[in-house]
């Protein structure tokens, strides 16, 4: 059975610390382009910012919605009015801080207690709710931590003058992309009691895989924006459409409402810009193996371009620094991503019963949409 750790519980605090944190600095670091002068910057900080809140919120009432349905309507509307004001993740953070410290510090399970024994049941509720909080931090991470880490890459290597919240923003960005991607995958082997324990080892090798590849990848476009911003913004087109189309022809079943499901493959399509993002929880060896060729092709031809186009820039530090980063990153980071896949990886995702389309009853659709969220929705 799933059970919710002590350890867990921790790991539950240290994320609510570093996304209060981070919202300040997000703030902290607009406020300094502003003092500066440098309107721009802020004003793009801010919109990662509000963007990424907007969607997290959307998402995040529709599954109260989901989860509440057939319940007093009172609830619905009071927690509406809480999302409507963004502040709908720190309801999930209470329920979260809840159920997690009477399932880490006050219950005790027996292995054969059933699941609708009480100390099971709060396990199972603490697992859900942290799971539904690690989903939307994903998005968060790629709607707003990972696009502001670009930009802040991108203006040290574009100016000259570098200031400490500017390092601080950047420090505070892998933190959070760091936390958002081991979370993810202990909610993952969680929800799926039939796998393996996420032992220390795994998670190293996972973090290592996807903090190097998506490093390259950044500097790669920072590369990319520094010789043209337009070559930047139509390859980063480019690369959504590319996403959204894979997920169109996936035909994926994350949301109830078909409105809700575009929006979800709208944001996958920008997740699949820095990450490869398994959305039906198939075998992925060789969809996984052309995106990073891929991406490896294309981090060869930014540097190439420079090369015979920009030559006199080589010779530059800044350049050079990037340029043995991007390649160093890209390289640790496929082989990390080849150890996870042939050691620590999952071989499947979820038992028969749990992948079922075929569930009777009201109670059952009700277990359909709980389970169904997140089976429905895999990273690799």
């Amino acid at each position: 059975m799933m059970k919710f750790t002590k350890q867990n519980f921790i790991f539950l605090v240290g994320g609510i610390i570093i996304y209060v944190v981070d919202i300040g600095v997000d703030f902290w670091v607009a406020s300094k382009y502003f003092c500066q002068g440098q309107y721009c910057w802020g004003i793009l900080l801010l919109c990662f910012r509000g963007l990424s809140s907007l969607i997290t919120q959307v998402f995040s009432y529709e599954w109260f919605k989901n989860d509440w349905e057939g319940t007093d309507t009172g609830k619905l509307k009071w927690i509406f009015l809480v999302h409507l004001f963004q502040c709908g993740i720190f309801i999930r953070y209470w329920f979260a801080l809840k159920y997690g410290c009477q399932a880490a510090f006050k219950q005790k399970s027996s292995r054969d207690a059933s699941e609708t024994d009480p100390p099971n049941f709060i396990q199972k509720q603490a697992v859900d709710v942290v799971t539904d909080i690690n989903m939307l931090r994903v998005f968060k991470t790629f709607l707003e931590t990972t696009p502001q880490l670009f930009v802040q890459i991108y203006i040290l290597m574009e100016h000259e003058k570098n200031n400490f919240c500017q390092y601080a923003a950047i420090i505070l960005s892998f933190c959070g992309i760091s936390f958002s991607m081991v979370d993810y995958q202990i909610s993952l082997r969680k929800s799926l009691p039939d796998k393996d324990e996420f032992r220390v080892l795994p998670k190293l090798v996972y973090l290592l895989y996807k903090l190097l590849t998506i490093t390259s990848w950044i500097l790669s476009i920072s590369l990319i924006t520094l010789l043209s911003v337009r070559s930047s913004v139509i390859l980063l087109i480019f690369l959504w459409i590319c996403g959204f189309t894979w997920t169109l022809k996936q035909h994926t079943t994350f949301c109830k409402s078909r409105k809700m499901e575009y929006l979800y493959r709208t944001v996958v399509g920008i997740i699949l810009i820095f990450t490869f993002f398994n959305i039906k929880g198939e075998k992925t060896k060789v969809c996984i193996s052309i995106y990073y060729a891929a991406h490896t092709v294309v981090t060869l031809g930014i540097l190439f371009v420079y090369m015979f186009w920009k030559p006199s820039i080589i010779k530059e530090i800044h350049f050079a620094i990037a340029s043995i980063l991007t390649i160093l990153s890209l390289v640790l980071g496929i082989i990390f991503l080849v150890v996870y896949y042939r050691h620590f990886h999952p071989t499947a995702y979820c038992r028969p019963p749990a992948c079922s389309d075929e569930v009777d009853g009201e109670a059952g659709q009700k277990d359909r949409v709980k389970i169904g969220r997140f089976q429905n929705f895999i990273m690799q």
